[in-house]
């Protein structure tokens, strides 16, 4: 999952940042409002934790430009101690949740992921698509009731494609989804290949139906 941290106090920012790594995210930071309006425009995001406080300009007009530019995107509002009306009008224009600081690591996580389940998996613990099963709490899944050896990337990459199952995703958004916007630097997207190859193959020796089509021209798409 693809997070866009926007938070002006730098060390914070780094905190959390390299905290959500940890837990796996790929994380993507904007220090100033005008950063983040310019990934906003340019890169998709799973959720973005938005500081209300930016010293060059109004949170909360950001959020109305995320509601434009990322409706999908979840939206967790940072916001001061006292500021209970931002949160409300927040919460009004479309943020999820919102957590004060200052705040607990842990509880961030948990909001985070909390945010994900609502928006992405009806809030269930468990993915279910036919035979295949995903916890992405416990990053595990099933084919067949058999348990997947996967490495972190093909775990990922399958979650990906199951909460865009029949969409047609292109080699180009998933390297951005999962590996940042660093990817631009790369020449090809030959890597991409080699985790298709790999994931088929473990989720074929269980005897689960292959889902994973090959879109000549434009991509990859999960579906029936």
């Amino acid at each position: 999952m693809k997070l866009l941290i926007v938070e002006d106090e730098i060390e914070l920012l780094n905190t959390i940042s390299k905290y959500l790594k940890k837990e796996e995210f790929v994380c993507e930071t904007a220090k100033t409002y005008f950063e983040a309006e310019d990934k906003l425009a340019s890169y998709k995001y799973d959720v973005v934790i938005l500081d209300i406080g930016l010293p060059d300009g109004n949170g909360l007009d950001l959020l109305k430009k995320i509601k434009v530019f990322s409706p999908e995107s979840g939206v967790l509002i940072v916001s001061a101690k006292n500021s209970l009306d931002d949160k409300l009008k927040g919460l009004d224009l479309g943020a999820d949740d919102y957590i004060t600081k200052p705040f607990h690591l842990a509880e961030l996580n948990s909001r985070v992921n909390s945010l994900i389940r609502r928006r992405n998996f009806k809030g269930n613990e468990s993915i279910v698509f036919n035979e295949i099963e995903i916890n992405p709490n416990a990053k595990t899944v099933k084919a067949n009731e058999e348990s997947l050896d996967l490495t972190k990337k093909e775990f990922y990459l399958l979650l990906y494609f199951i909460t865009n199952k029949n969409r047609v995703l292109t080699k180009e958004a998933i390297a951005e989804h999962l590996w940042g916007d660093n990817i631009d630097l790369v020449d090809n997207f030959d890597f991409i290949y080699t985790h298709m190859r790999n994931l088929r193959k473990k989720i074929k020796k269980t005897g689960a139906n292959d889902y994973l089509q090959t879109i000549y021209g434009l991509g990859y798409k999960f579906g029936e």
